[in-house]
């Protein structure tokens, strides 16, 4: 019998069947294989097979995935978690107010995006405690993002329907991820009110959220359309990308540093002849996006 996993807990996972049940599966020992460096070898978003006992089931098999989105595990040195399977865009929502959501963080996601193909979109939320000033860097990262083709839109969760959201998700399997406190739970409970997540206000001292998601889980919007809600991550750690690759998922880059003098050698630091040096300055790259790249070519921590 076949499935797809809505929610996993680390140990059982909610599978839904083809017959639009949910049952409560655990996983077959052999699934554990060895040399297998992911914390979760089961995500949200998997097609498994799985076998009835009693009331519950067994995961058997892991069908093949078309894509999935990983980050550096943080409790494991040398792993990776796999955020969700099988998804046809990844949503990041990002706040510049309570907390800040930093550039270095929205690149990073959305190149390990970019690494699968996935399409990526950005929600900026809590438009409405932003400054006039605030307001104009947000309307300027906006423009950035879509003239790259990440579409991006601004809102206040609090105050506004989700109707263009809504129209975003239609027909699709969406990952939503980000920070804590950036307002995930709000949204989807304005998505979908009868699954009402928990919310909690940021907190005064540290200006940062704390964990009101626990688990990766997928959610039913409407008959076709899914949102996938993932725990708030502090930061976002790259997994398996070698220097030479990580140009190639920054679309800007993609096809100037074809161009460059040394080729595919080139990482575009200090090279002689480097077109991406030279996209620079011709205002085709903008120095925000080219820091952000430094710094994951360096290995420096920019992942918060």
């Amino acid at each position: 019998m076949r499935g797809t996993v809505l929610k996993s807990t680390g140990s059982w996972y909610e599978v839904l069947t083809e017959d639009e049940q949910i049952i409560q599966c655990r996983i077959k020992g052999k699934l554990r294989l060895e040399g297998v460096r992911e914390t979760n070898p089961v995500a949200v978003g998997d097609y498994v097979t799985y076998e009835l006992e009693d009331v519950n089931g067994v995961i058997s098999e892991i069908l093949p995935r078309k894509n999935h989105l990983l980050r550096q595990a943080v409790k494991k040195s040398g792993h990776s978690h796999i955020l969700a399977a099988n998804i046809d865009q990844a949503l990041l929502i990002v706040t510049l107010k309570q907390p800040r959501t930093s550039l270095g963080f929205i690149d990073r996601f959305l190149i390990s995006a970019e690494a699968f193909r996935i399409p990526q979109l950005i929600v900026f939320n809590k438009s409405d405690l932003l400054s006039q000033e605030a307001l104009t860097e947000q309307s300027e990262l906006q423009k950035m993002y879509n003239s790259l083709g990440v579409h991006s839109i601004c809102l206040s969760a609090i105050n506004e329907e989700m109707d263009e959201l809504l129209e975003l998700l239609e027909n699709k399997i969406t990952l939503m991820a980000g920070h804590s406190g950036v307002g995930k739970s709000t949204i989807l409970n304005k998505l979908a009110p009868e699954f009402q997540q928990t919310t909690q206000e940021i907190s005064n001292f540290s200006q940062k959220g704390t964990h009101t998601t626990t688990f990766a889980e997928m959610f039913r919007l409407n008959k076709s359309s899914f949102l996938i809600d993932t725990p708030g991550v502090k930061e976002w750690g790259l997994v398996d990308m070698e220097q030479q690759e990580i140009s190639d998922y920054f679309i800007e880059m993609r096809e100037l540093r074809l161009s460059c003098k040394f080729g595919s050698k080139c990482l575009h630091l200090q090279e002689p002849g480097c077109a991406i040096q030279k996209g620079i300055l011709e205002g085709k790259i903008s120095e925000a996006r080219y820091h952000s790249y430094k710094s994951m070519v360096l290995g420096e921590d920019n992942r918060k």
